[in-house]
């Protein structure tokens, strides 16, 4: 499993122009579930993203996490983020996760973030074509690889 999160101060995810979801200050994800994924990379990946210290604190030092900031969060389904790129110049998405391996850890990913959290968390559509809007905060972006655990 592997996230793209960056620290937002707004972001928004459309479908055909119309609103499905957005946030404030917090994080937005990218989330791509492999084939051999299971429940312990989604415990593992929420622990690590909902305590990551990327928010600055009062002397502007990047101490403070998302529980701490009481921030928003907006995760996204993203099967690109399993792409191979090793041969020729199309990438390859083999090592994703068909849909009914997919959709249940994803939902489970959510439904864990939402306990850790203490409130909704915001959400993309499982397989639409999406069009997210950001405001980068900082700014940061960072990429965590579950079966790495790094």
């Amino acid at each position: 499993m592997r996230l793209v999160i960056q620290k937002v101060s707004a972001a928004t995810v459309k479908i055909e122009d119309n609103l499905v979801d957005s946030i404030g200050n917090g994080l937005l994800v990218l989330l791509g579930i492999e084939c051999d994924d299971d429940k312990t990379d989604v415990i593992w990946l929420v622990n690590k993203l909902l305590n990551m210290r990327i928010f600055n604190d009062i002397d502007g030092v990047m101490n403070r996490c998302l529980l701490q900031e009481a921030g928003d969060l907006l995760v996204i389904s993203q099967f690109t983020l399993m792409a191979s790129t090793k041969k020729g110049n199309r990438p390859s998405y083999i090592r994703a996760a068909k849909h009914e391996t997919a959709i249940p850890l994803y939902e489970y990913f959510l439904a864990m973030a939402e306990k850790g959290l203490g409130k909704q968390v915001s959400k993309g559509v499982f397989g639409a074509d999406m069009k997210v809007s950001m405001v980068n905060d900082g700014p940061v972006t960072i990429f965590i690889d579950s079966k790495k655990r790094e």
